[in-house]
């Protein structure tokens, strides 16, 4: 009850002056090129959500996608949008990042092999070739999807293909990819006339995640604008919902080169992965991925989930 008073709050507050409030920036570094993933935090932006409680927000992309996160930990930014796989090896390792709200709430992750070729099932990977753009935790998610069919990674073979998954699939320099996600990869091959088949990896044995968070430092916890910044951003998810369209405008709104046709199927297709309550947390699925990672030798060990990821309240 108290979320939902604090985002009819903020949509009240549209109403009043802006300068009845005292702006705070914000320095919100993404975790990789603009694209549909982000759509809320956009959607916020251009509505003036963020404006209304209060925040002057700046989202800046990377010019390296691993570096966000080290940058929060570091004093260096006010919040980081990563990942929850990442977030655990990096609460493993020490570093002050906690989680304080959801942006996408599913997995985007995914083995996609091509529509036309042999493989049906993840069974039928034995003897294949798997491209792979991240080393680690890709191979645990891989790994688990084998093991249930009693496989090893012994029985495929990994080739390193950075970030070239579909060119790698479709020239049959691979087999399959591990790391293709969903809203993109699979629309990709259709636009290149070459239809996808995607394994679900929370469909095939390893618990499933949030994709996409939102991470700051331990230390600026008790800063009323993180809590402000999260209550925007539901009121941004809420308006994306219930006008897409709208809200696709909103978000190509000044940024031309973001309208074409793979993004705007990637925007239809991570519609309904976006969280709608995105400071609310499950501390058991937290915990459930943690004891997955520990297991697959991802992590040494797994701290309680309060010292890295919270509902702000």
């Amino acid at each position: 009850m108290k979320k939902n008073s604090l985002v009819a709050a903020l949509l009240a507050a549209l109403l009043m002056p802006c300068s009845v409030f005292a702006a705070e920036r914000l320095t919100v570094l993404l975790d990789w090129f603009i694209n549909p993933d982000h759509g809320p935090l956009y959607v916020a932006q251009e509505r003036g959500y963020f404006k209304a409680a209060g925040l002057l927000v700046e989202f800046k992309a990377p010019a390296d996608p691993n570096a966000p996160p080290k940058l929060v930990a570091a004093g260096k930014a006010d919040l980081a949008i990563s990942y929850q796989p990442q977030l655990h090896i990096q609460a493993d390792r020490g570093l002050p990042l906690v989680r304080i709200a959801t942006l996408v709430a599913t997995p985007l992750n995914s083995l996609v092999v091509l529509k036309e070729g042999p493989i049906e099932s993840v069974r039928d990977l034995k003897g294949k070739k798997v491209g792979f753009s991240v080393g680690g935790f890709e191979d645990a998610l891989l790994s688990a999807m084998l093991a249930r069919q009693g496989m090893t990674l012994k029985d495929i073979e990994l080739i390193n293909v950075n970030f070239a998954l579909s060119p790698a699939l479709i020239s049959g320099k691979v087999d399959a990819v591990i790391g293709a996600f969903r809203n993109f990869e699979l629309n990709q091959l259709d636009l290149k006339g070459r239809a996808g088949r995607a394994f679900y990896v929370e469909e095939e044995g390893v618990p499933a995640y949030d994709e996409l968070i939102v991470v700051a430092n331990q230390k600026d916890l008790g800063r009323p604008a993180l809590k402000n910044f999260v209550a925007a951003l539901e009121a941004g998810v809420q308006y994306l919902i219930n006008h897409p369209k709208k809200s696709w405008n909103l978000f190509i709104k000044g940024r031309d080169k973001l309208d074409d046709e793979l993004n705007r199927l990637a925007w239809r297709d991570t519609l309904p992965r976006f969280a709608l309550r995105p400071g609310a947390l499950s501390t058991e699925r937290y915990e459930a991925f943690a004891k997955f990672l520990k297991k697959q030798g991802i992590v040494k060990k797994t701290p309680p989930v309060e010292t890295y990821a919270i509902e702000l309240r």
